[in-house]
């Protein structure tokens, strides 16, 4: 199959090339003058082709805006994001201080437990 697909591209773009060189599907109008043929194709193809390569760089330049604009917006969320967590830490963080006395107060007796097992060469204990 790979042995064939050379022939079969090379036959397919001379097929193209016939149809382009005997081409009476396309015509163009510049200003009520109607040209078609070969040159209308031709133009027609030029000018379709132009089209798309204006279409890819006003694409490009967009992308390259909405880059540097988001990436701005980004850095600016991210910013007010972490500003707004250290404003709701410092604002409840008296409201859970009675929670975070029993919570420490277990965590020194289970460190205080695991510190004795390792003093006397007993594995400690993972969870």
């Amino acid at each position: 199959m790979k042995k064939y697909v050379p022939y079969l591209l090379l036959f397919l773009f001379a097929l193209l090339l016939w149809d382009m060189a005997t081409a009476d599907f396309m015509s163009v109008n510049f200003d009520g003058d109607e040209i078609d043929g070969p040159l209308g194709a031709f133009l027609g193809l030029v000018f379709a082709g132009g089209g798309a390569i204006i279409g890819g760089l006003v694409m490009l330049v967009v992308g390259a805006v909405l880059a540097v604009v988001f990436a701005g917006l980004g850095v600016i969320l991210l910013g007010a994001l972490c500003v707004a967590a250290v404003a709701v830490a410092l604002a409840i963080s008296p409201l859970l201080l009675p929670l975070l006395v029993p919570i420490a107060i277990i965590w020194f007796l289970a460190s205080r437990q695991r510190k004795s097992r390792v003093k006397d060469g007993a594995a400690p204990v993972t969870a």
